[in-house]
């Protein structure tokens, strides 16, 4: 199958990313989101990426023009019909994620394939939302999606040979580099990242040392290009409680119990840079 049209469902910071890289290797996009305002504000994030690009001699401005050009936005789930290969992005919540597959199942032709960029949902679970599960996978990209080289791409029980290869594919015609990872909660990244993030949190709630200390240790520590609490603001701290929760429950192991300092600063509204304010204020 040959994938001329990419569908991507959201256009927030991951969903106008994965736009903009698509539409970068020469794919025509569909962006959709719930209302204009959020799906014109993605498409004005990519000409801003696009210009900035541009300014630093890295694309001619008739390039960046033309990637913006094979962008069309939209608040009309039913145009995902024109499109060989979509991809949701939408906030990582399950039920939300579920009904978008159930729409997405009865808009679009059968030879569709539907990618998640879930960053924890079983996909086995929203694949059982579709008629197509053998057409469903995870095609995790890393924030922020057009500087990041790494795409995670998950596997389902029921995900194809031919799914799996055509997602493959793309990863490497955006410009990527896929790891294949299997079904399980967090897949490879979030399993191994989160409780990381998780125990940096426990160390700020029990006054191991202050947030500033504990990203430095890490940074210089470990060689890391950020520490884990200004990676936390970076996610979204409401992401890192939901990615917490959904290991939580998949393992029923208290070792990925969400600190509860993480839980209380998403109750309050602080979830990071997105809301200015987080372990750090933006």
């Amino acid at each position: 199958m040959t994938v001329k049209t990419f569908g991507v469902i959201g256009s927030g910071q991951m969903g106008n990313g994965i736009a903009q890289v698509a539409a970068a290797s020469g794919l025509q996009v569909v962006m959709s989101d719930v209302k204009q305002e959020f799906a014109e504000k993605g498409l004005a994030a990519i000409g801003k990426n696009l210009n900035r690009l541009v300014e630093k001699e890295k694309i001619s401005q008739a390039d960046g023009q033309a990637i913006l050009s094979r962008v069309k936005i939209t608040t009309n789930l039913e145009d995902m019909a024109a499109a060989d290969y979509v991809v949701e992005a939408a906030t990582e919540r399950e039920e939300l994620k579920f009904g978008i597959f159930r729409e997405l199942d009865r808009i679009c032709p059968p030879h569709v394939i539907l990618g998640t960029n879930t960053s924890s949902i079983p996909i086995g679970r929203i694949a059982a939302q579709t008629d197509r599960p053998e057409k469903v996978i995870g095609m995790h990209f890393m924030n922020p999606v057009p500087v990041m080289k790494l795409v995670e791409v998950i596997r389902g029980l029921a995900t194809s040979d031919e799914t799996f290869s055509i997602t493959w594919q793309l990863c490497e015609k955006f410009g990527k580099t896929p790891a294949e990872a299997n079904d399980f909660p967090g897949f490879i990244a979030n399993r191994i990242l989160m409780p990381m993030i998780n125990e940096a949190i426990f160390c700020l709630y029990q006054s191991v040392g202050k947030k500033e200390d504990i990203d430095t240790v890490m940074k210089l520590g470990m060689n890391h290009p950020m520490g884990p609490l200004a990676l936390a603001d970076l996610i979204g701290l409401d992401t890192c409680l939901a990615i917490m929760e959904t290991l939580y429950d998949g393992f029923k192991d208290s070792k990925y119990r969400p600190c509860p300092l993480l839980r209380k600063y998403v109750e309050a509204g602080w979830l990071g840079r997105k809301s200015g304010k987080g372990f750090y204020t933006y």
